[in-house]
């Protein structure tokens, strides 16, 4: 039977040590990357949205004035209240004779 000495115990906790620290180095590497690339998709999402926004546009445009008789449409229109804000695709409104307004959310799927 092979007996371990007390300064190889010593040397295998100082080596168990230094691989917990290097794993803990690559795991807040690992997290910055992931942070990183989350932060990448929602930026290609945002880009992917607003594209979809500009292609629907313009027949919105022609729908909402001739068809409902909107006099103002306001694309990617934003408010604030309250320290919170919203942002609406189309936000179009009619006040000669009809007080309406519209809100219109583009959705890509």
């Amino acid at each position: 039977m092979n007996t371990v000495t007390y300064e190889e115990v010593l040397s295998l906790f100082k080596e168990t040590g230094h691989q917990i620290e290097e794993l803990g180095c690559r795991f807040r590497e690992l997290e910055r990357v992931t942070k990183e690339q989350s932060k990448q998709i929602s930026g290609i999402g945002n880009k992917f949205g607003y594209f979809t926004e500009g292609l629907a546009l313009p027949s919105m445009e022609r729908i909402l004035t001739e068809q409902f008789g909107m006099t103002t449409i306001m694309p990617r229109a934003r408010t604030r209240r309250n320290g919170e804000e919203i942002e609406i695709d189309v936000l179009a409104t009619a006040n000669e004779g009809i007080n309406l307004a519209m809100v219109v959310e583009v959705k890509s799927r």
